[in-house]
């Protein structure tokens, strides 16, 4: 077994412990697995920060409760203190260069505590334009802090913006 130390950006630092091609990430004091893990099909990844919003809409439940519902998050991308991108409605990620790519959720596990977004495993469904993301098969969000809607949704139409920042891990095709 190997330990290493992979600084993702001056905010965040995480240790990964190697296990064969397991990979699992230290979240405060508990180790969870990224699953599923890297496949031997995908490459290092580029990391880049992202601070910005989760944005709720205060809708109807299934109970015909007033809650507060995932609308969009908005957020700029940032590697070495530089904007490089953002990440919108789609959810959707837009690097500088033009490159594009839209991707569905397939795994999450709670982040650190009751006011952190999930930690998310994404599997990437639509790519534009040609540069750094055009062959990103996989996306993770990992290190989340805030973003999680808290508090009374009293009326229906209303928003919530809620700040959050957190690390979005991008897995490319290593044909």
């Amino acid at each position: 077994m190997r330990k290493t130390t992979l600084t993702l950006t001056a905010l965040a630092t995480v240790a990964i412990t190697a296990v064969a091609s397991n990979f699992l990430i230290a979240a405060g004091h508990t180790t969870i697995p990224i699953y599923p893990t890297r496949l031997a099909s995908e490459t290092a990844p580029d990391v880049f920060h992202a601070e910005g919003a989760q944005i709720y809409e205060c809708k109807s439940g299934p109970d015909d409760r007033l809650t507060w519902q995932a609308r969009e998050p908005i957020a700029t991308l940032l590697l070495d203190g530089r904007t490089v991108g953002r990440h919108f409605a789609g959810p959707t990620w837009e690097h500088n260069d033009g490159s594009t790519v839209r991707a569905k959720v397939v795994a999450n596990v709670a982040g650190a505590t009751g006011n952190d977004v999930p930690w998310l495993k994404l599997a990437v469904t639509l790519h534009l334009g040609s540069g750094t993301l055009s062959d990103v098969t996989t996306i993770r969000r990992i290190n989340t802090k805030g973003g999680l809607a808290q508090g009374p949704c009293d009326s229906a139409g209303g928003f919530l913006s809620v700040p959050y920042h957190a690390d979005y891990v991008f897995l490319h095709s290593a044909g």
